[in-house]
């Protein structure tokens, strides 16, 4: 099956060759009802032919602009493709440098609680081993009296 535009290159280069052959026939004297409708059509043929040229050029011209909207809406595709991608870079660094923050915060926090927990328990030791030795301390005094006191009776 031709295509349309091949159809159409084939009957512009058809009119081209036709109109490039000189013409052959001397016009005739006699006026004649069978040469009046060939020269009508001849008319009409000619006619035919510009109609066709003028339909290819068309043709082209459409295909043109066709092609022009089409680059038009890829460039535009393009710049929104770029612009979203640029876009999503900066949340993504955004959400980065947000987590890094929320990461030091939330060490600086266990960091904190760490040495407060370090500081109680050592408080705690401290306070343990104070009373430790002030049992001793009294339970040797105690048993300091008690052997000092049966020794006295």
């Amino acid at each position: 099956m031709v295509s349309e535009k091949e159809q159409i290159k084939r009957a512009v280069k058809q009119t081209e060759e036709q109109s490039l052959e000189p013409e052959t026939m001397v016009p005739e004297q006699i006026t004649d009802p069978f040469s009046e409708v060939l020269g009508q059509l001849e008319i009409a043929q000619t006619a035919y032919v510009e109609a066709q040229r003028k339909a290819a050029t068309a043709y082209r011209e459409r295909e043109r602009q066709r092609e022009k909207l089409y680059k038009v809406a890829e460039q535009k595709a393009d710049t929104i493709c770029e612009e979203t991608l640029g876009q999503a870079l900066k949340d993504r660094q955004k959400a980065e440098f947000e987590a890094e923050e929320a990461y030091k915060k939330a060490r600086e926090k266990a960091v904190d609680v760490y040495q407060e927990s370090v500081r109680q328990v050592l408080g705690e030791r401290k306070e343990a081993i104070e009373q430790a030795w002030n049992i001793s301390r009294e339970t040797s005094e105690q048993t300091w009296k008690i052997f000092h006191g049966d020794k006295a009776k």
